[in-house]
């Protein structure tokens, strides 16, 4: 529980990463290097989605209901991305700040975050060296988020301050999907493949995204 909760608020932290794009230097620095950090985020996620695919078949009753609740996670994060467009959004527009209702993108990534929670959750499950993996490649994956929502509520016309706490305070909601995801397998042993599998399926269709 533990070194879920704090892994959980590590991740929390990269919200305040739009703190350095308040500072012009760090902030073009960390544009022209997005595609970078995408990219080496995606590669750790492609290990831990084997993994986690690995453990969703050995708890399943058979092979086949593990693909299942794979396939599952996979089809229903789709569907999240195809209704809400900026749920998954990196890039950021100087030219149409307006282009983008900043209510949706925090509404958004509020269901990012317990995503990401949930996935912490099933990757401890699975062991502490995969669960800290696991914490450092959502870490980055969330710096990268945030430093495009940061530019997005900045241009919405959030002051910088604002922006921050916004983001600080949506990004607490992975807090139900770790603690969800916990105690959901701590009291229930059949929802162990469930949770894995569909932890596995949304973090293939977001590496594959990426």
């Amino acid at each position: 529980m533990f070194e879920l909760l704090l892994s959980a608020f590590i991740v929390m932290l990269a919200s305040l990463v739009g703190v350095v794009g308040v500072w012009q230097r760090f902030g073009r620095f960390f544009e022209r290097h997005l595609d970078f950090l995408i990219s080496f985020s995606a590669g750790v996620f492609v290990i831990i989605a084997y993994r986690l695919s690995i453990e969703t078949l050995d708890h399943a009753s058979s092979v086949g209901v593990g693909l299942g609740w794979i396939f599952a996670g996979a089809l229903g994060i789709w569907l999240l991305f195809k209704f809400l467009p900026t749920l998954h959004h990196h890039e950021h527009s100087h030219e149409e700040p307006h282009a983008i209702d900043p209510r949706r993108v925090l509404f958004s990534d509020a269901f990012h975050n317990i995503g990401d929670g949930i996935l912490l959750a099933a990757a401890f499950a699975v062991g502490p060296a995969v669960g800290v993996t696991t914490t450092m490649a959502v870490f980055i994956h969330e710096l990268v988020q945030e430093t495009s929502e940061f530019f997005v509520l900045r241009g919405a016309g959030y002051s910088a301050k604002k922006a921050l706490w916004t983001s600080f305070a949506v990004s607490s909601t992975i807090l139900i999907g770790a603690l969800g995801g916990y105690f959901a397998l701590k009291t229930a042993q059949m929802l162990e493949a469930p949770l894995l599998g569909l932890a596995a399926g949304m973090l293939l269709v977001v590496l594959l995204g990426d």
